[in-house]
């Protein structure tokens, strides 16, 4: 009789730690893949170069979380099957295929944890493909894994904790950050005294940065708009309006990122079902307190599940496990269980403090130029994308997506998916939630093609 299939659990941040070391303790051994060549997802991203940089001064206030979830991660050695630089590149029937080493692998998986975290979120802007540009969650890459900085005049620009975090981590290195330009006004601010009786460390360390980043001589500008990246074959300078005045800054590099957008295509392949969730403005897989989707044998944990950082993808990833423990009716902690749901449901209440604090500029998309690159793999401006919405009649996102070639190149709309959606809302006065989603499609990454023949003609036999 053959061996039942391992629990996969695909991600080793937060989340996908958490989801394994419970997982290990129950006596299952779990198979665990991760894109990236060590475990600490983006947030503890490890370094991938050798320097002196402390783990303090690599992760600042969070580096005790990190080098737990480091020691915990290289303890279940040997009692799990780790493979990291591996690329889940498509779901189905109860399998998986996976790229491993330039090779694709199949495997049978029996539960399956999708701890898939997510990526930055952005909108178009004048200049924004000039080299130089990185998202924040690149720039923060840049200088945990390589210990570089992305210029040597930087400005970081959007919205959310992120915007600020990464400002902070390049001046405590030695960067020069020349100015914070957050899209969102100061009194949007005042929101966060509202998260002090949830989570006042988490608020009087923001409070702490902020007056940081000020004392070392680094511009906070609120409520920016038309912001534009000048520059021919590089950035040269940033210019924008506030309070009805021209400003410009400037500078070599520029950090940008509005926010977080969840990383669902896994999730769509595995059958889960989706909703749309006003808060993240985004449909997200449905699952239950415990991480349970819609499919049967299917655990989602993490910003994979909706954007709520680090603290909460922990205790998602280990609820997640203990749900999957529990369906397959074997032992499970259930005080344990219920514990962790009412932490993630605090966290989910701080969430909402967040986004007030640090709101979508959802009124860009209005005043965006039609000469704007909106989709960067297929060269799509804005007016183009106008163009085939009102020439088609377009109310729907993947229709757009067929007559626009929008989200078709190879970052399958994890870049252009939003600005597409809000651009579309807007141009039919509609409300976001009415455009639907972009559906996901294998390989939800680039592959060879070689690989993807392969695994085709290995299902058709």
């Amino acid at each position: 009789m053959s061996e039942r299939p391992q629990p996969l659990i695909v991600g080793a941040g937060p989340a996908g730690i958490r989801a394994a070391e419970a997982l290990v303790a129950a006596g299952l051994r779990p198979l665990v893949v991760d894109e990236a060549p060590a475990c600490g997802g983006q947030i503890y991203r490890q370094r991938l170069v050798p320097d002196r940089r402390s783990t303090r001064d690599l992760y600042g206030s969070e580096a005790p979380k990190a080098e737990a979830l480091h020691r915990d991660f290289a303890a279940l050695d040997g009692k799990l099957d780790y493979w990291p630089q591996a690329l889940l590149w498509n779901l189905r029937d109860g399998r998986a295929d996976i790229m491993v080493e330039g090779t694709s692998r199949q495997v049978a998986y029996d539960g399956l944890v999708l701890a898939t975290g997510a990526t930055d979120r952005t909108l178009p802007i004048p200049g924004w493909t000039l080299p130089g540009v990185f998202t924040l969650g690149g720039a923060q890459i840049a200088l945990k894994s390589q210990g570089c900085a992305i210029g040597s005049e930087i400005v970081f620009l959007g919205s959310g904790p992120l915007l600020y975090l990464v400002a902070w981590q390049y001046m405590k290195a030695g960067a020069k950050v020349a100015a914070v330009l957050d899209t969102a006004p100061f009194a949007a601010k005042f929101n966060l005294l509202r998260g002090l009786p949830l989570f006042p460390g988490i608020v009087l360390h923001g409070m702490r940065m902020t007056a940081e980043l000020k004392l070392g001589g680094v511009g906070l500008h609120y409520g920016v708009a038309d912001v534009r990246i000048e520059g021919k074959n590089a950035i040269e300078a940033i210019a924008w309006r506030q309070d009805g005045m021209e400003h410009r800054l400037a500078c070599d590099g520029v950090g940008y990122g509005l926010a977080l957008r969840s990383e669902t295509q896994a999730a769509d392949l595995a059958g889960c079902r989706f909703a749309f969730n006003q808060r993240d403005r985004a449909a997200l897989p449905e699952h239950d307190a415990a991480g349970r989707t819609s499919a049967p044998g299917v655990y989602i944990a993490g910003d994979g599940a909706g954007i709520a950082g680090a603290d909460a993808a922990e205790r998602a990833g280990e609820r997640a496990a203990l749900a999957l423990l529990q369906d397959r009716g074997l032992p499970h902690d259930a005080t344990r269980a219920a514990a962790l749901e009412a932490e993630l449901a605090r966290i989910g209440r701080f969430r909402e403090v967040l986004e007030a604090a640090f709101p979508f500029p959802a009124h860009w998309m209005r005043d965006i130029a039609d000469s704007t690159t909106l989709c960067r793999c297929e060269q799509i401006t804005a007016g183009e994308v106008r163009s085939a919405i009102g020439q088609f009649g377009v109310h729907e996102l993947n229709r757009l997506k067929a007559v626009s070639r929008v989200g078709m190149g190879r970052c399958q709309g994890r870049i252009c998916g939003a600005a597409a959606a809000e651009l579309l809302a807007h141009e039919t006065h509609r409300g976001i939630e009415a455009v639907g989603r972009l559906r996901g499609q294998a390989p939800v990454k680039p592959v060879p093609l070689t690989l993807a023949l392969a695994a085709q003609q290995e299902a058709a036999e």
